[in-house]
């Protein structure tokens, strides 16, 4: 079990509430990789003592961290921080990019593959395009703290992305591309998850074996104009988790 260096108590005459307080000290403990990825962290009652806090706010701050996909409660064993990991629910409109930093981890993309193809069925119908217009495919492995979470394959039209597939090697974060270079912010998209298994294909790279059960993600991403970028994705189970909160 862990015991922090330094740990900075909750100051009451602040105006942050003091789980918010307690969640920042913990989460920096994380950041700056004191408490590392499988770390047992101290319990609550020893969280107490450090912070000076009850335990109530204590359990606050906790459950904001797992809800954020930062720590893990194993029944009977205590609490653990997470390897890198992916919580998707209910959300804002985000890159890959955003998600991973806003979870403390360090993203980085690896370019696969880069394309141009005419579209298929499925890509016209997914970006309101005629049947073999060309298109621009970026797969790419997306990782956070070096570790792999799953292979992304970007088709956009290249109509609206003509520079795209020339600068694909430079690409890191492909919505702020977007952004800076066409003219294109995401106003809203369309996700759908299934349950799938890595491909032969992609086995190495996702750092697999062949035939694991996987998430499959499809999503289509609009702007103003309409749909600009229908994305397919697999991403591993172990790191990439799905929570909704149910309302009656």
């Amino acid at each position: 079990m862990a015991e922090p260096t330094v740990l900075q108590r909750p100051d009451r005459r602040r105006p942050e509430p003091l789980w918010h307080q307690a969640e920042m000290a913990l989460r920096e403990l994380i950041e700056r990789g004191e408490w590392a990825a499988g770390t047992q962290i101290p319990n609550e009652d020893r969280l107490c003592d450090m912070l000076g806090i009850s335990r109530i706010t204590v359990r606050h701050a906790l459950r904001n961290l797992e809800e954020a996909g930062l720590l893990r409660r194993e029944h009977g064993r205590g609490t653990f921080v997470r390897s890198a990991t992916v919580v998707a629910g209910v959300r804002g409109l985000t890159s890959f990019t955003e998600e991973m930093r806003t979870l403390a981890l360090a993203p980085s993309t690896l370019l696969l593959e880069a394309s141009r193809v005419p579209a298929d069925s499925d890509m016209a119908d997914a970006l309101e395009i005629p049947l073999g217009d060309p298109v621009v495919c970026l797969k790419r492995l997306r990782l956070g703290n070096g570790m792999p979470i799953g292979i992304q394959t970007s088709h956009l039209p290249e109509s609206r992305v003509p520079e795209l597939f020339a600068q694909a090697e430079q690409v890191q974060s492909l919505y702020t591309w977007l952004k800076d270079r066409c003219d294109i912010t995401p106003v809203k998209a369309k996700e759908v998850y299934r349950v799938g298994r890595v491909a032969a294909a992609d086995a190495e790279a996702i750092q697999l074996p062949t035939g694991t059960p996987a998430f499959e993600v499809e999503r289509i991403a609009y702007d103003a104009r309409g749909p600009f970028e229908y994305a397919l994705s697999t991403m591993r189970a172990d790191r990439y988790e799905i929570r909704s909160t149910l309302y009656v």
